[in-house]
């Protein structure tokens, strides 16, 4: 039988259709707003069945500022500024900045403690044949120091990136099987707390402060296992925070001030942890 004239035209019309398009390889079908429980599950499991195969169980978390950079970098930051601030000296935005890179040069200490903790935790067994795998938010700052780390100690390292209109990409420092870019939020916590082991918070503004008391609230209300909780700069965060005044006030109870401990060095961080774990074996391994 001949086929009609048009026909084949017509069928080739229809095969590029976006109706005839595979659902799971159409993106605009995907980007519709009732496809987000799906988007979420995606976002859960791409990073979950990758870690999984990698073999990848325990996790130590290092939060802080991504506006933290190393000595080097700081002075940068504050030069240029300044250069651009002589060319508009009345510019109040520009001064507020300049005071602001002043004073963050003098934080650039933290980037060295992170880089040096994320070496040392690498390569250190905390308990039992167990080392923790870097993870943090793969951006720059106090993230990309704790990946430096790791990365210049031969060990790999995570980074959960965060799609943001004024966030920058990830840091070069993480390992690329371990890349992760996310949309939402609430699955990025996820993946952070899953599989961590210890927390070590460098200090930060609204986005650590969020990370860190999202983790604080699930050891506290029992729906995360305990674990090593290290606040990294007493001066800062005892100035920042009165926690001791949450308790007086009656807000939290004074045990939950024995959630967390403070420590100056990457060294510190390290006893922090293993001494945690001295006391509470992972998964009922016997104390040593």
């Amino acid at each position: 039988m001949k086929k009609q004239p048009g026909i084949s035209k017509k069928i080739l019309a229809l095969r590029k259709s976006k109706a005839y398009r595979k659902a799971y390889a159409d993106e605009e079908f995907l980007s519709r707003d009732e496809l987000r429980p799906v988007r979420l599950q995606l976002e859960l499991l791409k990073p979950e069945m990758t870690l999984a195969e990698y073999g990848v169980k325990s996790t130590v978390v290092v939060f802080g500022s991504a506006r933290i950079w190393d000595k080097k970098q700081s002075a940068a930051r504050a030069a240029e500024i300044s250069a651009l601030l002589k060319k508009n000296p009345n510019d109040k935005v520009l001064k507020n900045k300049l005071a602001s890179a002043k004073r963050l040069k003098a934080s650039s200490r933290y980037y060295e403690v992170a880089r040096d903790f994320g070496r040392l935790v690498s390569t250190t067994e905390i308990s039992r044949d167990r080392k923790l795998v870097v993870v943090t938010g793969g951006g720059p700052g106090i993230m990309e120091a704790a990946n430096r780390g790791a990365h210049e100690a031969g060990e790999k390292s995570i980074g959960l990136n965060i799609t943001l209109n004024m966030e920058q990409g990830p840091n070069p420092y993480v390992s690329p099987e371990f890349c992760f870019r996310f949309h939402y939020f609430a699955v990025r916590k996820m993946h952070f707390v899953m599989r961590a082991r210890a927390l070590v918070v460098f200090p930060g503004g609204f986005g650590t402060m969020d990370e860190m008391f999202e983790v604080l609230t699930l050891v506290q209300t029992g729906k995360k296992s305990s674990l090593p909780i290290v606040l990294v700069g007493e001066d800062y965060w005892t100035d920042v925070m009165n926690f001791r005044n949450m308790a007086k006030w009656g807000y939290i109870s004074t045990e939950d001030l024995k959630l967390f401990s403070f420590a100056e060095s990457g060294a510190e961080i390290v006893k922090r942890i293993q001494d945690f774990y001295k006391v509470n074996p992972i998964n009922g391994e016997r104390k040593k």
